[in-house]
């Protein structure tokens, strides 16, 4: 038998973590040849090629991206000797079920270890990750600027990869005003991410290649802060590892790759929305970090919802759009918006099922958990069913647009992080929930991060 000089690599991902874990462990070993990326999670990100711009020189076609529910067929037409398993927020048993795959059709599952895969900076870097998406790390990160600046230091913010169109416009990406946003073409979850930051003034870099990334970021600042996304672990080396955690989800910290990976690695283990869950869900979390990394200091943060103007939501039938990420794959069920509804005082939330279009219906049979209960009742409202933001491509926000335009309801209450009212075109009365950082008790962050970076 033939022996082959290299080792065949087919890259599993989303449209992120494939490509750093490419990039930082694959592009300029000769030892292996990385055959394919395949996508998933995310919908339209396959059928493109990982381009010889950010391939290089070993890959002067680049690299094709397919769909993964043909893993089996690429595996074996490919010749592939091991597939790397590279995207995050999901269950363990997923993460098994695609092992499976992979080895009945004869090829090795690997996982990469986490610290390999992240850069070192000469800037301080605070990495802010979590155990789930939608457990708070965007909030978080915010404060942790603010308060940086207070310190009088030069701050800005590198964030998890999105880059969902042309990957060659895409290598590296700056923030700082909002026509960059219509610049870099981006989607509303990428929106959602640098909006807020951008509001606060903070610049934000983003792309493909966070090598690059990290060098322009190194130009403007003397402290970087690592903005996660889902519960991927950071691409950069922390000086103060900061996790994030959920007791509405009590447990999911021990259950989700590579969630759990984030609470061994952290120094601060942040407990999120105490203001709205049971001491039994905050119990559960706060043993299980004791339990699994008992050198990290355990902060309590609350997530205290608002809207502008609490007369217009009182007596109303509303219908409610949630950020997408949080309650799709993130399983929350519901979020801030429902929350908002319920404290304000709405007489109703309509369920917007009937009136949903293409692609929100289409996340409605695909996510079937949405508008359940999954922490303690709040009410009697007669539906607790919200509109996921879908925005990854132009038919989804059409696709938005109109199941909210199509709803019989009184008004549109949004608790995205953006003002969506500036991407869709909605016929309504519409009121913007916000959702913000606040410290429960002592320590607070600004403490922690005083003591870890004053002078």
């Amino acid at each position: 038998m033939k022996t082959k000089s290299k080792k065949r690599v087919i890259i599993l991902g989303a449209a992120g973590r494939d490509f750093h874990n490419f990039n930082v462990r694959f592009r300029d070993d000769d030892s292996y040849e990385v055959v394919a990326f395949t996508a998933a999670q995310i919908p339209n990100i396959d059928g493109r090629i990982y381009p010889y711009e950010l391939s290089g020189k070993l890959y002067p076609d680049g690299i094709q991206i397919y769909e993964e529910k043909r893993l089996e067929e690429l595996i074996a037409s490919l010749d592939i000797d091991f597939a790397l398993f590279s995207f995050s927020d999901v269950p363990y048993t997923h993460v098994m079920h695609i092992a499976s795959r992979v080895n009945a059709t004869g090829a090795d599952f690997v996982l990469l270890d986490a610290l390999s895969t992240m850069i070192s900076s000469k800037r301080d870097v605070i990495s802010v990750t979590a155990v789930r998406t939608g457990c708070g790390k965007s909030q978080t990160s915010r404060m942790i600027c603010s308060v940086m600046k207070d310190m009088g230091r030069k701050v800005v913010a590198i964030r998890h990869p999105m880059p969902y169109g042309d990957l060659k416009k895409q290598i590296v990406q700056r923030f700082s005003k909002y026509s960059d946003f219509e610049k870099y073409g981006v989607t509303i979850e990428e929106r959602e991410e640098y909006e807020p930051m951008v509001e606060n003034g903070i610049v934000v870099y983003a792309g493909v290649d966070y090598g690059a990334i990290l060098e322009r970021a190194e130009e403007e600042a003397d402290v970087i802060v690592w903005d996660g996304g889902n519960n991927d672990t950071s691409f950069l080396r922390p000086d103060l590892s900061i996790v994030v955690l959920d007791p509405h989800r009590a447990g999911h910290e021990l259950l989700y790759h590579p969630g759990e990976t984030n609470l061994r690695l952290c120094d601060v283990a942040a407990i999120n929305k105490v203001d709205t869950a049971d001491d039994e869900g905050i119990e559960i979390v706060r043993r299980n970090i004791e339990a699994t990394n008992p050198k990290a200091k355990i902060i309590l943060v609350e997530s205290p919802v608002s809207v502008e103007n609490v007369e217009i939501v009182k007596g109303k039938r509303v219908i409610v759009v949630e950020d997408g990420p949080t309650i799709t794959h993130g399983e929350m069920g519901f979020g801030a918006g429902i929350i908002a509804a319920e404290k304000y005082g709405a007489s109703e939330i309509v369920d917007p099922r009937p009136f949903s279009k293409g692609s929100i219906r289409e996340a409605y049979e695909k996510y079937p958990h949405l508008g359940k209960e999954n922490f303690e009742d709040r009410g009697d409202l007669k539906q607790k069913m919200p509109i996921p933001a879908m925005g990854y491509g132009r038919e989804q926000v059409e696709d938005l647009e109109a199941t909210i335009n199509a709803a019989e309801c009184d008004l549109v209450m949004f608790a995205t992080p953006i003002d969506l009212t500036k991407i869709v075109n909605i016929e309504k009365p519409t009121v913007r929930v916000r959702y913000s950082y606040k410290d429960h008790g002592s320590p607070t962050i600004a403490d922690i991060l005083k003591n870890r970076f004053g002078s």
